[in-house]
């Protein structure tokens, strides 16, 4: 298969997916090569996503590695020979890549778990609160790309209001939901959306009030995207350059039992669609 310039987070994941199975196994690159009639260069490549995987290839190593899991297999055979173009293509070349490593994360999702302390969640943002978070910058974003920005954050939404939504949970601390990232009208606006898309079934939303005793987890922000497999689950922080993918199993583990440590102290969903109603009504 023909080299990669620029392989993109999916299948970068893929490559170390294959990584873990051969070190699991206890071989080096140049004996899985020779296991397969390939070299060292072409196993180090397909590692690092550069170079493309068929799917008899991820089965022969898979079986050379000794993995019993059918499931993980499956699911790598199905990243490997996935030759989807999603919508989020059409920005390849005008949003830096971030951008588009998360659409395609979210599109490939089975699940989603979010905890924010100081933004609505992307997924829940109106235009209007979009656009003036991506206005927020320095320097200044160009008109064009800010409102790119602002399009693409609106089209990714598709993963929970499509026929067939990701299910989703989301803890927000109060502060989120009281900051006027825009003025009063776009505040409310903002809460409404909030309060319509919580009543999906599929959607649940939590709230952690400001008179909480004892909270000092604000620092811990977090979106857990869930893989066709456990294995393949991936968390998400925000960094200076754009989204950070994590794929450890024990930072995993870590952000899961975050998670439920947040979802823990809020409020349970009715309860926190009251104090958001009650909040929208004192704007």
């Amino acid at each position: 298969m023909p080299r990669r310039r620029q392989p993109t987070a999916r299948q970068e994941r893929l490559g170390i997916e294959l990584r873990k199975l051969r070190e699991a196994a206890g071989l080096k690159g140049r004996e899985a090569a020779a296991l397969v009639g390939s070299d060292s260069a072409q196993i180090s490549q397909m590692e690092s996503g550069i170079a493309g995987v068929s799917e008899e290839r991820v089965r022969s190593l898979a079986a050379h590695y000794s993995c019993a899991d059918e499931k993980l297999v499956e699911a790598l055979v199905a990243m490997a020979t996935d030759r989807t173009r999603g919508w989020w293509e059409e920005y390849r070349g005008l949003l830096p890549t971030p951008f588009l490593d998360l659409a395609e994360l979210e599109h490939h999702s089975t699940y989603r778990l979010d905890v924010e302390f100081l933004h609505v969640p992307g997924l829940f943002q109106t235009e209007d609160y979009a656009r003036a978070v991506f206005s927020y910058r320095v320097p200044e974003l160009p008109s064009s790309e800010l409102e790119l920005r602002v399009r693409h954050r609106m089209e990714r939404k598709a993963v929970i209001v499509d026929p067939a939504p990701t299910p989703y949970e989301v803890v927000m601390h109060e502060a989120a939901l009281r900051i006027r990232v825009g003025d009063r009208a776009a505040a409310r606006i903002q809460l409404a959306r909030v309060l319509e898309l919580s009543e999906a079934d599929h959607i649940t939303v939590r709230v952690i009030p400001f008179e909480l005793d004892g909270f000092a987890g604000a620092t811990n922000a977090m979106m857990y995207v869930g893989g066709a497999v456990p294995q393949l689950d991936t968390a998400v922080r925000d960094a200076p350059h754009g989204a950070g993918f994590i794929d450890s199993e024990a930072q995993l583990g870590t952000f899961r039992t975050l998670f439920h440590m947040v979802e823990a102290v809020s409020l349970e969903p009715g309860r926190s669609r009251n104090f958001i109603h009650q909040l929208a009504k004192e704007l």
